[in-house]
């Protein structure tokens, strides 16, 4: 047996280590490494050939809530109860909100409260009706199946707002709370270094397991005694400790383990939040990921999603899954925008919310279907909120049933560029493009894109 075999024997050994892979035991060296990769040191040399550029915003930071599988616009935020049961369904009591003249649905009576500080955007379209199509479209603003691989927004404010960018801090620029959305590479042609941080995990469980940060089960003596074994050991770090690399290796490890066991990492401890605020928020994972977010955004994170996963694609049973779900969101969003504003983090802070298109107006009441409702990217709703957008306005309508747009069209791209605009992004600055394409934030003249204008209405 070799010598470094012989001793990752016996740390498997170690009491509480038994049972781990070698790739348990090596966690902090592979999160150096990725630690490394966040700051740069591997950046390809066509991604360093441009400097990001960017002016200072209204917006510091931007909360996504990513409505995965498309929730109904007519159940949610354009109810029409006048289209008659066949649209509507059981759900046709829509609500007043705070904001005269505006209704919503019936099952939301926390943000009708808190209208004021959210507008509408009642005519997204794209015409797109499969999932992976629809979610590149609104996350990117282009149309696939080109040659190029645009990145998402999120990744595109990384590279602005990152560490290329002067971001200092432990925590990467680019979260998603928790899974990853998985219907396409949110990095494109940016590369790999501009991925988001997927936390795995809970966090609405007793301790938010952040994956490569939280080991579930593991206490922090635990692993400070861990990392205390693996110094011992590593023989080639002390012979080799004025060597360059090996220093460069060992900052970044202190850095790491500064984000599992020092302050850094304690952004995901939501036991540091009263009882009070996370009942508030809701006890479930949406919920209190919108805490987290939150959180987040007090560290000057730039860019975090929530990828709100599991049950918008309501083929089946649509309106049971949506007494369920949409109070669930009801109470983390409308808490979110509250504890933003009275924290003076709402002016800088970009909410937006949307799934990849909104749901087939006229109700499949048939068997297998139930009630279900169908993809539908006629024309969907957004929501935005803070960073420089004004609240309790509605931008555009559909028509009488939901199906089509019927006033002012808005395109994923003028939603995405108006985001730019609040965090000081310049529509025309450069994208690294590794084979050299001229390639920007916002498309060129010549790009035959769908757009319709910038939302002015709400700046």
């Amino acid at each position: 047996m070799k010598h470094d075999e012989a001793q990752t024997d016996v740390l498997m050994n170690e009491p509480g280590i038994g049972h781990m892979n070698r790739r348990e035991v090596m966690h902090g060296t592979f999160l150096a490494a990725a630690s490394l990769m966040a700051r740069g040191f591997s950046l390809p040399a066509w991604a360093t050939t441009t400097a990001p550029v960017a002016t200072p915003g209204r917006a510091k930071s931007v909360i996504q809530i990513w409505m995965w599988g498309g929730p109904a616009h007519l159940d949610t935020f354009d109810p029409k109860p006048e289209a008659g049961s066949d649209y509507s369904g059981p759900l046709d009591h829509p609500i007043e909100t705070n904001v005269s003249g505006l209704r919503i649905g019936e099952l939301m009576p926390l943000l009708a409260k808190q209208a004021d500080k959210y507008s509408l955007i009642r005519s997204m379209t794209h015409g797109l009706n499969a999932h992976e199509t629809a979610s590149y479209t609104v996350q990117t603003g282009r149309l696939s199946g080109g040659h190029t691989s645009f990145p998402n927004v999120g990744a595109v404010v990384s590279y602005f707002r990152g560490y290329r960018a002067g971001y200092k801090s432990l925590i990467p620029p680019y979260i998603v709370l928790t899974e990853p959305q998985g219907r396409f590479s949110e990095c494109g042609f940016l590369g790999p270094q501009y991925k988001p941080f997927a936390t795995g995990g809970d966090p609405a469980q007793t301790r938010f397991a952040v994956e490569g940060v939280i080991v579930p089960g593991v206490s922090d003596q635990r692993q400070r005694d861990r990392r205390n074994l693996l110094h011992q050991m590593d023989s080639l770090g002390h012979a080799l400790k004025d060597d360059p690399q090996v220093a460069d290796l060992s900052r970044t490890e202190q850095e790491a383990y500064e984000l599992i066991l020092g302050d850094a990492g304690k952004v995901f401890d939501l036991s540091e939040e009263k009882d009070e605020l996370r009942d508030r928020y809701g006890r479930t994972t949406f919920g209190q990921s919108c805490l987290v977010a939150r959180r987040l955004v007090e560290k000057g994170v730039p860019y975090i999603t929530i990828n709100y996963t599991g049950g918008w694609d309501t083929h089946k049973e649509n309106f049971q899954t949506m007494r369920r779900r949409v109070p669930e969101m009801d109470k983390g969003l409308s808490t979110l925008l509250q504890d933003l504003s009275d924290r003076g983090l709402l002016d800088s802070t970009v909410v937006w919310y949307c799934g990849e298109f909104g749901r087939t107006p006229k109700v499949a009441w048939e068997a297998p279907w139930n009630g279900g409702r169908g993809h539908w990217g006629q024309v969907f709703t957004a929501l935005v909120a803070g960073g420089g957008f004004h609240g309790g306005h509605v931008v555009g309508s559909s028509d009488a049933r939901g199906e089509e747009v019927r006033s002012r069209p808005v395109y994923p791209l003028d939603l995405i560029g108006s985001i730019y605009r609040q965090l000081g992004i310049p529509a025309d600055a450069k994208l690294p493009h590794p084979e050299g394409l001229d390639t920007h934030v916002m498309p060129n003249r010549d790009e035959a894109l769908p757009q319709a204008g910038l939302l002015k209405e709400l700046v």
